[in-house]
């Protein structure tokens, strides 16, 4: 990937999003060493212009982003670097720094139900003693999804009676039962994704 350092003045500017919801975290900038240290160790790392020295993001405050991906525009002068973000990306405790907070909490809630998916499929494939996913992974498809059921009924009885402090607790068990039978039929929740995306098309 060549980039034209000369003529932004050795700074190419940096767009960080993060790559599975898509939202824009920040901007930084980055000179040759920066970028190569990006690749080298694969959290993003900027050139600091007020501290005049590299900089990766999160070394104090341990809210890295790991790349993705890395992506030059079409006149070399500038970088999408798509990543999945440890922590909120802004210093004021925002996911974005560009504020939006409504759109930011919507996005933490998308990546938490796919960190949740990734812990899922770890505890499947190295099982951990005690582990409540992998109990119901050994019982099998036909408990899980009898407790999907369990949680269906529940968070239904919650919402038609009006209950929406333990209903928000019956439909958290719902996704979580519903993850762990999509992971156990050997699914994904982007596949289901699809469909819906297919269906919105329409």
């Amino acid at each position: 990937m060549e980039l034209d350092f000369d003529k932004t003045g050795g700074l190419v500017p940096a767009v960080i999003q993060d790559e599975l919801t898509g939202q824009v975290l920040m901007l930084g900038y980055m000179n040759q060493e920066a970028l190569d240290k990006t690749r080298q160790e694969g959290l993003v790392t900027f050139f600091s212009r007020s501290k005049n020295r590299l900089w990766t993001k999160g070394e104090t405050s341990g809210n890295t982003l790991q790349v993705k991906s890395i992506t030059r525009d079409c006149d070399a002068d500038s970088l999408l670097i798509k990543v999945k973000p440890t922590g909120p990306t802004c210093h004021t405790g925002s996911t974005s720094c560009f504020g939006e907070e409504a759109a930011s909490n919507r996005a933490a809630a998308i990546r938490f139900i796919a960190d949740l998916e990734e812990v899922i499929q770890q505890r499947k494939s190295e099982p951990i003693e005690g582990s409540y996913t992998n109990f119901l992974f050994e019982k099998g498809v036909n408990k899980i999804a009898q407790k999907v059921g369990e949680e269906a009924v529940e968070t239904v009885i919650d919402a038609v009676a009006g209950k929406l402090d333990t209903m928000k607790g019956e439909a958290a068990d719902l996704l979580y039962h519903l993850l762990v039978l999509l992971s156990a039929t050997g699914l994904e929740l982007k596949d289901v994704v699809e469909v819906l995306q297919e269906r919105h098309k329409k």
